[in-house]
């Protein structure tokens, strides 16, 4: 018999479980304008509608400087996931929004109005399938009649589905616990499931505070891909159009800074989320900080496509849906293949994060 797994002191868990319960709600949780310098004073009279999470995209643009100069306003709209998130592109209440490689997948087979317009292609080592540090298994066949939560629909839903099939196993040969977040950690650290099938900064937090183990990860098995999606009216607004053009390129370069400035993007995404610095840290080495601005491409298509197709398989999707009619590739630009090499992590000696 494993040993019950501890628990981490509770001061660890606590941001966890606050962060956890925001990203498994279904609505928004507010809206705030920002102009230039992130004020409500910007210049022009053009508002761009963006969804957004907790640590997002204006919390990075903000920390890279890129909202000090804007010639438009943002209304940023935060929500607790990417699901909400793109209900809200489907009804024209926001512009654009980032999300991960799942969502857009579902979204389309509900039959929502969304284009995907942007990528990031970062590592997957952040996908994990965890397992109690005392737990007797070692590799994922072990998995063969074990207990495994995981939130339906998610990234880490995908990556559970591909990791049992590299293992010669699926869904049938183990018992799925399909838990939100909060209810799974709950379950995980109180030894109701044998394994989580997670994704960072959840994977972080529970490494950092000792409570489990990676089984494996989604390096090679999952296309480590995220999305910015927009609404196609918005795409037809000229205006707006050029204003999504102009935020997607400084999107990328606040990317550019979070490889730059690892350790101080960590310091603000922590206070953004309530997580503990070091957990912050850590998962933008494992993940966060590896993403690479990419075009949305045949590959990338290729790729969603078969996400969407073993959704299908599974009636998890109604219909089998064409991922391609769903893509806008007009901001690609010079942008490179989706399938470039992530980045790696490595130390800073910036003056910044001293």
């Amino acid at each position: 018999m494993p040993r019950r797994p501890h628990h981490a002191p509770a001061a660890l868990l606590l941001p966890l479980a606050l962060l956890l319960a925001a990203c498994s709600g279904t609505s928004s949780a507010g809206t705030s304008v920002g102009g230039a310098g992130g004020g409500t004073d910007g210049k022009g009279s053009l508002t761009l509608n963006v969804g957004d999470q907790r640590g997002g995209s204006e919390a990075v643009l903000r920390a890279a400087g890129e909202l000090d100069d804007l010639t438009y306003k943002i209304r940023w709209s935060t929500f607790t996931s990417g699901p909400p998130l793109l209900e809200a592109v489907n009804a024209k209440a926001v512009d654009i929004g980032a999300v991960g490689n799942t969502p857009p997948v579902f979204a389309a087979g509900a039959g929502s109005k969304i284009s995907v317009v942007a990528a990031t292609h970062g590592t997957a080592v952040g996908e994990a399938i965890l397992v109690p540090d005392g737990s007797p298994l070692k590799k994922p066949r072990d998995l063969k009649g074990r207990s495994v939560a995981v939130a339906q629909g998610s990234s880490a839903h995908f990556q559970l589905i591909a990791s049992l099939e590299k293992a010669g196993l699926g869904l049938k040969d183990i018992e799925v616990k399909y838990l939100q977040p909060a209810d799974a950690l709950a379950a995980f650290t109180g030894g109701k499931v044998d394994a989580w099938a997670v994704w960072d900064p959840y994977t972080s937090q529970v490494l950092r505070a000792g409570n489990g183990r990676v089984l494996t990860d989604g390096d090679g098995v999952v296309n480590g891909l995220s999305f910015q999606v927009a609404a196609p009216g918005a795409l037809r607004d000229k205006k707006k159009s050029a204003a999504v053009a102009d935020y997607l390129k400084r999107l990328r370069r606040a990317q550019d800074w979070v490889h730059e400035h690892p350790r101080a993007w960590a310091k603000v995404w922590a206070k953004d989320t309530g997580l503990p610095y070091e957990v912050a840290l850590d998962a933008v080495k494992r993940t966060n900080g590896t993403r690479v601005p990419v075009a949305v491409d045949r590959n990338a298509v290729a790729s969603e496509q078969e996400i969407a197709d073993t959704f299908t398989e599974l009636k998890l999707i109604p219909r089998r849906i064409d991922f391609g009619d769903f893509v806008d590739t007009r901001f690609n630009g010079d942008l490179p293949p989706s399938t470039s090499k992530p980045r790696t992590y490595g130390e800073r000696t910036n003056r910044e994060e001293s």
